[in-house]
């Protein structure tokens, strides 16, 4: 794990952002862990958590165009991440964003920001069942761009209902990589730094 991963485990933690209990998710399962990117809604955490995403993007090694955040979550994610590629690696990123409903004045259309051109990263907070990436994916499509990839917070490394993880059934429906800030393999190794031998166990079981 590198260390701007376990500055991140900690940095959720801290903000509330990562809890561990008893949730029950949408999908009906409950897990013994949660994770929120609401909390961060504040400039100073939204800028801290802009700066992780950008970090993993230049880890990544990934070449794109635009960052292109999925309303509405992808919003605030995508402008952070902008402004800390500026900030802390003095790179000018081009960003976009989608409306949920067409505006028919002014500008009009369906995307704000940079026009969707070139190679095009997804930003998003998790990957669950790979809907809100299906219709981004469309989206950059319909505008005759290419999607080079998505970058999630977190990974949470849960298997569908084909049996493959969420991560995994995105890259192969769509043929395009995943990177993530942390995966829930990098929380797990957190926790065995302190004596948390029970919290673990209930995560491994539910993995």
């Amino acid at each position: 794990m590198e260390q701007y991963q376990e500055d991140f485990v900690e940095f959720m933690l801290n903000s509330g952002a990562l809890k561990f209990g008893n949730f029950t998710l949408k999908s009906g399962r409950i897990s013994p862990y949660f994770f929120n990117i609401g909390v961060f809604n504040t400039g100073k955490s939204l800028s801290q958590l802009g700066k992780f995403y950008a970090i993993a993007i230049e880890n990544s090694g990934l070449d794109f165009d635009v960052l292109f955040g999925p309303s509405y979550k992808g919003i605030p994610l995508v402008t952070a991440a902008a402004v800390a590629f500026n900030d802390s690696f003095n790179k000018d990123v081009s960003y976009s964003f989608n409306r949920k409903e067409i505006k028919s004045y002014g500008e009009g259309g369906g995307i704000v920001g940079h026009p969707l051109e070139g190679n095009i990263l997804i930003i998003d907070d998790v990957i669950t069942a790979g809907t809100a990436i299906h219709e981004a994916v469309d989206i950059i499509k319909a505008n005759g761009a290419t999607v080079k990839g998505v970058i999630v917070a977190v990974d949470r490394q849960e298997k569908g209902k084909n049996g493959q993880f969420a991560v995994q059934e995105v890259e192969h429906n769509f043929g395009i990589p995943v990177f993530n800030i942390i995966n829930l393999s990098n929380v797990v190794d957190y926790l065995k730094q302190g004596n948390n031998h029970a919290l673990i166990d209930r995560i491994e079981v539910h993995r």
